[in-house]
């Protein structure tokens, strides 16, 4: 699966340079994504760093090193003098800058995308906002839990009382991603036309993309999709093993799943009492119920075995810790090292998930430590050593 590793890795945006002004991670996951598909991102921080290098509190968080891979970092103090011939000479130099703040805060710093697309034409200019550049809510701050909650998102996930929120950060990962799928489409216009384009992603939107399917219910019927709706007409299960361990199933509307799923569990009756899609659709509950007791009999692994033997779809629950150890994993070779004397050593992180030709290598640059390249990168846009030392004693950099 994976290319020879003495071949050079594909760098399908290679020559393509991003100025990332972001933190958190929204701006910085779709950088980083940008980053490890070949380009050199410029991350420009503020004199205390992104936020996320010391979340943990207790030193190099592991939130950074997780969306700042392969980049190299500036320090700018944008409220300084000289700042402003910092931030021109990269705009000249860039094909994609990339901020996340609320509406308004970019012209305000003088980065905002008028003042940018004058210094230059061809630039791709990508704005990620909490809820678009205008609007009742355009000043508000937000955050990955506004974005799931406004967009619709926790409303099919969390049916409980309890206040806490289980989960991964949906809203910004998909607000990122999003984000790099707009700016890469401009890319590809400005080969043809010469010219940059405004590239605006608001977290709200983002996440409401996630919905699609239940925005159509909606839409369609005139009413939301039932909590299990999705799960009722797709024939999704969790169920519970033996040993404690769960087993996820989506039977899905090929009936012939379902044929073969009774002989796996030794229950031909079934398809009886459950005879179509339609009928397993509006028993939901009670199948569910009936699939518990059945997988509560044997152990998880007796399960993936008959499973595996009647071409079922299905995948054991893994946890995040259990990742390294499953055969699939360890095949595709998901995983990388880089070395890195400002976060501890080796620091381990995922390829991309993209293949070019079989190769998923994205393990270039460890994440940078604070300012680590500001001189290298300030030289390389012809800034003199002299005017970098005068910069630095006036706190810009």
């Amino acid at each position: 699966m994976s290319p020879e590793k003495s071949a050079p890795p594909v760098k399908v945006l290679d020559g393509v340079r991003v100025v990332e002004l972001g933190t958190f991670i929204t701006a910085p996951y779709a950088a980083m994504l940008l980053a490890e598909l070949g380009a050199d991102v410029v991350k420009v921080e503020r004199p205390g760093g992104d936020p996320f290098r010391n979340f943990s509190g207790t030193g190099p968080s592991p939130v950074f090193t997780a969306f700042n891979r392969n980049k190299r970092s500036v320090t700018l103090d944008l409220s300084r003098p000289g700042a402003s011939d910092v931030i021109e000479a990269l705009a000249r130099s860039a094909d994609v800058l990339l901020v996340n703040m609320r509406s308004g805060a970019p012209e305000k710093l003088g980065i905002g995308y008028d003042a940018l697309h004058a210094i230059n034409p061809r630039l791709v200019y990508c704005s990620i906002t909490g809820f678009g550049r205008d609007g009742p809510y355009a000043g508000r701050p937000a955050y990955d839990m506004v974005g799931q909650a406004i967009s619709g998102f926790t409303s099919r996930l969390h049916g409980e009382d309890d206040p806490r929120i289980p989960g991964p950060n949906h809203s910004d990962a998909i607000t990122g991603i999003f984000a790099c799928i707009g700016i890469l489409g401009a890319l590809e216009e400005r080969h043809r036309t010469g010219a940059g384009r405004r590239v605006e992603v608001s977290m709200l939107e983002a996440t409401m993309g996630l919905s699609v399917d239940a925005l159509s219910h909606l839409f369609a019927h005139g009413e939301e999709q039932a909590y299990y709706g999705r799960a009722s007409l797709s024939q999704s299960f969790l169920l519970k093993c033996r040993d404690g361990k769960r087993i996820a199933l989506q039977l899905s509307s090929p009936d012939r799943f379902w044929i073969e799923l009774a002989k796996a569990i030794e229950r031909p009756d079934i398809l009886e009492r459950y005879p179509g899609r339609v009928a397993r659709i509006n028993s939901y509950e009670a199948l569910g119920r009936e699939l518990s007791t059945i997988f509560g009999e044997r152990d998880r692994d007796e399960w993936i075995a008959r499973l595996e033997q009647y071409d079922i779809p299905f995948a054991p629950e893994r946890s995040i810790g259990e990742l390294e150890q499953d055969p699939q994993v360890k095949h595709l070779d998901v995983f990388n090292e880089t070395n890195s004397a400002h976060f501890g050593g080796v620091v381990r992180g995922m390829n991309r998930a993209v293949r070019y030709d079989g190769d998923n290598r994205s393990g270039f640059l460890p994440p940078p430590g604070l300012g680590e390249h500001t001189d290298e990168v300030l030289e390389g846009l012809g800034i003199g050593r002299e005017r970098i030392a005068e910069l630095r004693r006036g706190g810009a950099i």
